[in-house]
């Protein structure tokens, strides 16, 4: 049964949408369990009490007591999905499955559970091909950001690689240009850039930025400008703004 002190690929997630977009993912998860409260509004939604009898995992319908006592959540709608499984990929062994067009994300230094989550689930919603991950210096994949990406990190491909230097040299092998987004006197425009064709974005934290060795290995820099007094755009909202720019270009 799940435990948070478990670090053994247990995971949990919560609230209609996060549950019907894991049992449409279809993924090879184990150890799954579906509780459900008798009086929450997931006994209720016919959609999801649908995938839930044909996905073939366990699940118990509990009463509101027991549910209240064994999960104290906000906002759950009396569903939670316990699972256990892997959310990552290696990135050397899906390298050649990037044709034209492929768009990756890489995250240097992004720290905040919050971000992370909201960048997966504005990767997804503009189809981007990947998202990579530092092994050190950034948050991974916790259940926080399982959360908040709304159910788009069981549809996205997330790799967690060791060297991000080395990992831009395999992209740029593989006929990826890199562009970093960053505050900077030499960067351009961020709709000036070209983004069609095979490209990795990379980002950094709003506060440390991308790592000096990283943004030497992009080929462009892209910034947006700052009309307000703070001069502080949230990364994933910077993002945004420059994944849909791609798919303007795109089409």
């Amino acid at each position: 049964m799940y435990n948070k002190k478990n670090k053994d690929n247990y995971h949990m997630i919560y609230g209609i949408n996060n549950c019907i977009n894991f049992l449409l993912s279809k993924s090879s998860f184990k150890s799954i369990s579906i509780l459900i409260n008798n009086h929450g509004m997931a006994a209720k939604n016919k959609k999801l009490v649908k995938l839930i009898e044909t996905s073939g995992f366990y699940n118990s319908y509990i009463n509101n007591k027991e549910y209240n006592s064994k999960f104290q959540l906000k906002h759950d709608q009396g569903i939670v999905i316990q699972f256990k499984g892997e959310l990552t990929k290696v990135l050397f062994e899906s390298i050649d499955d990037f044709k034209d067009d492929s768009c990756l994300i890489i995250c240097d230094q992004i720290n905040d559970p919050q971000n992370l989550g909201q960048i997966l689930r504005t990767c997804e919603c503009a189809g981007i091909n990947g998202i990579i991950l530092p092994k050190h210096g950034s948050v991974h994949i916790t259940d926080s950001v399982i959360q908040v990406s709304q159910g788009a990190i069981f549809h996205s491909n997330i790799f967690v690689e060791t060297n991000l230097n080395s990992t831009i040299k395999l992209l740029k092998k593989s006929g990826f240009w890199i562009v970093g987004v960053e505050n900077s006197i030499d960067a351009k425009n961020w709709h000036e850039i070209d983004y069609k064709g095979k490209i990795a974005i990379v980002i950094g934290s709003e506060g440390k930025g991308i790592r000096p060795l990283v943004k030497k290995s992009c080929d462009f820099l892209a910034t947006i400008p700052m009309k307000g007094k703070i001069n502080s755009l949230n990364v994933s909202a910077a993002l945004s703004a420059i994944i849909f720019e791609r798919q303007r270009q795109l089409r």
